[in-house]
C-alpha cells in the first residue's frame, strides 16, 4: 500500500514538473541540486522513471553536457547495478540513499563494458553526469541530493 501511494505522490509530482515547452520535453522542470563542500551544483536532468527508461538509460548518446545527467527513480530502496553497454561516453554513477545522501560514486565508468557498477548498500536513485565532472566539482560520498522525488522519498 506504502509503495503505491508512493509511486502515485510521484507521478503527481512529475506531471507538475513536466517542462512546458516540446523542445524541452526530455528535461525535467527541476534541476538536481548537488551541495558539496565546494557549494551547490544544478544539473539539468532527464527523468527515467520506468523500467524503460532506466534500462535505456544515456545509451548511444554521443555527448553529455557538463550541466546535464540523468536521474534514475525507483520505487523501492535496494542495492542497485549498472553497466555501460551501448554507452558510447565516460559517466559518473551517483548512488543515493533514502535520505539524499550520496552512498558512492562511480567514477568515470568506462563506456561499452558490461561490467556492473554497483552500489555499496541501498539506494532509491542514481544520478549519472558526465564522466570527471564529480571530482571536478568536488562531489563525493555524504553530500547532499536535492529533486522533489528525491525530497518526497524524505517526507516518508
Amino acid at each position: 500500500m506504502m509503495v503505491k501511494a508512493r509511486m502515485i505522490f510521484m507521478a503527481v509530482l512529475f506531471l507538475f514538473a513536466a517542462p512546458a515547452c516540446a523542445e524541452e520535453k526530455a528535461f525535467d522542470a527541476n534541476p538536481v541540486i548537488v551541495t558539496s563542500s565546494e557549494g551547490e551544483h544544478a544539473f539539468k536532468v532527464e527523468l527515467a522513471l520506468t523500467d524503460e527508461e532506466r534500462a535505456m538509460g544515456l545509451m548511444y548518446r554521443r555527448e553529455l553536457a557538463p550541466d546535464h545527467g540523468m536521474l534514475f527513480m525507483f520505487e523501492d530502496s535496494a542495492p542497485r547495478s549498472f553497466w555501460m553497454r551501448n554507452t558510447y561516453i565516460p559517466l559518473d554513477i551517483i548512488f543515493i540513499r533514502s535520505d539524499g545522501k550520496i552512498l558512492n560514486i562511480v567514477r568515470e565508468a568506462r563506456p561499452r563494458t558490461d561490467t556492473p557498477r554497483q552500489s555499496i548498500g541501498s539506494a532509491i536513485a542514481v544520478l549519472e553526469i558526465a564522466g570527471g565532472r564529480a571530482a571536478e566539482l568536488g562531489i563525493k560520498a555524504g553530500d547532499s541530493v536535492q529533486h522533489p522525488l528525491i525530497d518526497a522519498w524524505k517526507a516518508n
